[in-house]
Parts: structure tokens; C-alpha cells; sequence
């Protein structure tokens, strides 16, 4: 099962989307005020200093400007930016590569830092916190240790999953920024703003609040939902996005009006109908729709708990009485 919109994976065309349409300053950056000013206090004083910038973490779910904030740094401090993620770097090999070919002030992004192979993150500390690379040569008692001084660099690490950082690399980060869901009004002019960079009309009124209101308050999902509703409008309409256009879209894809897909409405059904509305564990739920766990917690979960459709215990899953009124189901009391 993959979701059509809110799929993690990226296929090439929503990746050049997702380039293309990326904000490259704080100004065109909409949404997240309290992190933009708190980044444009960090990035001014750095400048001051004449240093790199400190650490950076940035959490939370995919899809909401993790990746556009750390080059919106790279641009304002008029540094390189080198991007990675914590999957591809496999051996220490792969980070001294990387860590030795940056330049003075250049900003390291890591995607996924969570996922970084232990003995990696270990070779880390020292880079992030005294700019030292220690290589091990040779194995056994011949081995020795290298030391290699590095240039001051920015490592600004992404994650979904905070709870998965380990507490020495979370403790390297000087500042620390949770990403939330973003408000309708801010999706309205991420739409809007992305109408005009793809040169596609569309009607400012009900078929921008539309797609706003079923983006799931993410702007990636936005932006591929008017990608898709651009594309029909230029096969099936006049090429202008009104909102009959969404409507005929969206009911191609299937997405609601709370933003949900197929595979959403199939995790609140299985809990419903298959476990009495819960709770279950997330390995069960899993197993029984055929899907990875991962994908669930960190994919699709985040927004059915925002929107109150779903509760989570410590028991398990629980789907709430808002699930089985949005579903057309007859709400049943737990004892």
C-alpha cells in the first residue's frame, strides 16, 4: 500500500517539483515565525562573530520545510551547502569524505540523522564538537589513531523521529527547533506563491481553499496536490484551476476534505472493524493492512492524531468517536 500524495519515497518529478518551488529566502519561507526569527537572531550574530553557525537540529514530520530551512541558512551565512542522509552515510569512510572537502563555515545537512550508523555517529562527536576527525589505521595491536583538524562547519541535522536520537548526538546540537503543522492561511500562499513559479491560474477563492484545506497542513503535500489538479485542469479543463477542477481531482485520487487518502481511512477502518476501534499495537495494525510500521507512525499518524481522529496509548491505537463520524460509523461506547 503507498499513499499517492503523502508517500515518503519521491519519484524524480516530485523531487525537481519540490526544487523548484523551494523558498530560497526567510521572506518567500511562509509559516514557522517563532523558528524563522529565532534562526535570523543566530545566523545575524554568527555573521557578527565571524563564525560558523552553531548546530542545528531540526524535528518533525516529513514534508514540512526541514530541508528549505537549512538552505535558506546555507544562502544567508553565502556558504556551501553538502547534503546527505543518515542511511548513505554506511562507514566511517563515507563521513571523512564528506567532512574533509568542506570549506570554512559550509553547512552540513543530514536528512534522517536518526538513522546514522552508530560507529558513524561516534566518528561524529569530535567533528561537531572540537572539529577533529579521528581515524583508526590498521586493526589489532598495531592500530593507531589519526588526527585530522577540520575547518568550523554547520551540521544541521533533520529527523522525524526525535525520540530515536541518541542522547550524546542530541546533546551536540546548540539549538534545537520542532517544526509544527502549518495554519490554512499560510498553505493559501504557499499555493498561491507555487501557481505563479508554474505559471498556472488558478481561482483565489474556493479552489485555493480547497486544495489549502486537504493539503493535510503540509506544504509538500500542497504543492503535489496542485501539481496533480494543474495537470487535469490542462488535459480534462481550460487549463485555469477552479474549483471544479479540484473537485474532479481530488475525487480521481480519492482525498477527502480532512486531506485523507485511501491508505488513511483503511488504518481508521482496520481499527474500527477489525480490532472494535482499538486499542491495538502498532505491529498488529501493521501486519493486518500490509504495511510498514514506519510508514504508519511517521508518515500518517502524526496528522490523523492533529486532526483527532486518532488516539495513541500506551495499550495501543485507538480510534476516536471524530474517525467513526468522519467514516459514516456508529460510534460505540468502550466500557
Amino acid at each position: 500500500m503507498s499513499s499517492q500524495v503523502t508517500a515518503q519515497n519521491q519519484y524524480q518529478g516530485d523531487r525537481y517539483l519540490d526544487s523548484t518551488l523551494r523558498p530560497r529566502s526567510f521572506d518567500e519561507y511562509m509559516g514557522q515565525k517563532k523558528i524563522k526569527n529565532n534562526l535570523a537572531i543566530l545566523i545575524e550574530a554568527a555573521k557578527k562573530r565571524k563564525e560558523a553557525i552553531e548546530h542545528i537540529l531540526l524535528c518533525g514530520p516529513s514534508g514540512l520545510g526541514k530541508t528549505s530551512l537549512a538552505h535558506i541558512i546555507a544562502k544567508e551565512m553565502a556558504v556551501n551547502i553538502k547534503i546527505t542522509s543518515g542511511p548513505a552515510i554506511e562507514k566511517v569512510g563515507d563521513l571523512a569524505s564528506i567532512l574533509t572537502n568542506l570549506e570554512p563555515h559550509d553547512v552540513l545537512f543530514c536528512d534522517e540523522c536518526h538513522r546514522l550508523n552508530k560507529v558513524v555517529e561516534e566518528t561524529l562527536y569530535p567533528a561537531m564538537e572540537d572539529f577533529i576527525l579521528d581515524i583508526v589505521i590498521g586493526k589489532g595491536p598495531s592500530a593507531r589513531t589519526l588526527q585530522l583538524e577540520l575547518p568550523p562547519f554547520t551540521f544541521i541535522g533533520a529527523t522525524t523521529r526525535t525520540g530515536l536520537l541518541s542522547s550524546p548526538l542530541r546533546s551536540r546540537f546548540g539549538a534545537t527547533y520542532r517544526l509544527d503543522f502549518y495554519q490554512n492561511e499560510d498553505i493559501e500562499k504557499i499555493i498561491s506563491r507555487s501557481a505563479d513559479i508554474l505559471k498556472v491560474k488558478i481561482n483565489q477563492g474556493n479552489a485555493l481553499k480547497s486544495i489549502a484545506e486537504s493539503s493535510r497542513r503540509t506544504p509538500r503535500v500542497a504543492n503535489r496536490l496542485l501539481k496533480r489538479v494543474r495537470d487535469y485542469s490542462q488535459v480534462r479543463g481550460s487549463g485555469e484551476i477552479d474549483e471544479q477542477a479540484v473537485k474532479d481531482t481530488f475525487g480521481m485520487l480519492e482525498v477527502d476534505h480532512f486531506g485523507l487518502e485511501p491508505s488513511d481511512r483503511l488504518i481508521l477502518q482496520t481499527i474500527i472493524e477489525k480490532f472494535a476501534g482499538g486499542p491495538v499495537g502498532l505491529q498488529t495494525l501493521a501486519a493486518a493492512i500490509q504495511e510498514e510500521p514506519e510508514t504508519i507512525s511517521d508518515v500518517h499518524e502524526p496528522y490523523l492524531l492533529q486532526l483527532g481522529l486518532l488516539d495513541r496509548t500506551r495499550q495501543g491505537r485507538l480510534a476516536t468517536k471524530l474517525a467513526y463520524e468522519h467514516l459514516g460509523l456508529e460510534y460505540l461506547l468502550r466500557d
